[in-house]
């Protein structure tokens, strides 16, 4: 993997880059993590396609632009990164937040995306009770307690049964929100709060559709991803059994199968 920074449109850009394969898959981290999420994942993937990984702005490295950071911004970005890259089109995987990204990407470059995949994600627009969580968080970000967030969001990603197994991932992802600049992480919160529903584009999308989804999941829990796969006949659907909404990382042998399995048939 090659790891270097670009200029996408007027935004500094952190990304890597395999740089070899003819398919190309993008994925596309989820809300206070950063590409670094994918460094035990991408190994399983990048001898058979090309993988890009990305800071989203707002995370990681890559830049801060404002007080939102909307869906829309976020892909046009994507779109001119690819461009940079030389890449035509690519397989846009979204795990989390990154879905919401990939969908606004398949919304506004649909001739440039080859096929989405919702890792842990979903195409509904925030629920009211969503909206109010996200505006709490905000707030205690704007007051100074982000170690709230550190204490409790990376253990909840994970299956109750796994958090032991995974205490070193974990760890990792608390460093990651510390590091992790308040105005980015509030710019993302506002973008999330303000993002679309996109069920409608993608029945229309007329492209592979994936959903990998986790048995486990607290965040999108059974019932609703239950719901969003009768309302997507149009998507392949992979259940990890085992895992909560971190399945690339809990189940990641398993995950990475589904996705290679789906891009080669592409």
């Amino acid at each position: 993997m090659v790891e270097k920074f670009i200029m996408a449109g007027d935004s500094a850009l952190h990304i890597c880059d395999s740089e070899v394969g003819e398919k190309v898959v993008v994925l596309l981290h989820g809300y206070l993590e950063n590409m670094l999420v994918w460094e035990e994942f991408v190994p399983l993937l990048y001898k058979d396609v090309r993988v890009v990984t990305l800071d989203i702005p707002g995370h990681g490295i890559s830049e801060v632009k404002g007080e939102i950071h909307t869906m829309d911004f976020l892909a046009d970005t994507l779109a001119a990164a690819l461009d940079k890259l030389n890449i035509a089109s690519a397989t846009i995987v979204g795990h989390s937040m990154g879905g919401y990204m990939a969908l606004a990407f398949a919304e506004r470059y649909a001739e440039r995306t080859d096929a989405v995949v919702l890792l842990h994600s979903t195409p509904y627009a925030d629920s009211e009770e969503k909206r109010k969580n996200r505006q709490r968080e905000i707030s205690i970000i704007k007051s100074g307690k982000k170690e709230l967030l550190v204490n409790t969001a990376p253990e909840a990603g994970f299956a109750p049964d796994n958090r032991k197994r995974f205490r070193t991932e974990i760890e990792d992802l608390q460093q990651t929100i510390l590091l992790t600049e308040d105005a980015g992480i509030v710019a993302l919160l506002n973008g999330m709060i303000e993002r679309k529903a996109q069920s409608e584009m993608l029945h229309k999308l007329g492209k592979p559709v994936l959903f990998i989804l986790g048995r486990k999941d607290g965040y999108i829990v059974p019932e609703i991803a239950e719901k969003m796969v009768a309302e997507h006949p149009e998507a392949e659907v992979v259940w990890l059994e085992n895992s909560g909404h971190m399945g690339f990382i809990e189940e990641a042998k398993l995950c990475a199968s589904a996705l290679l399995d789906f891009v080669g048939r592409i």
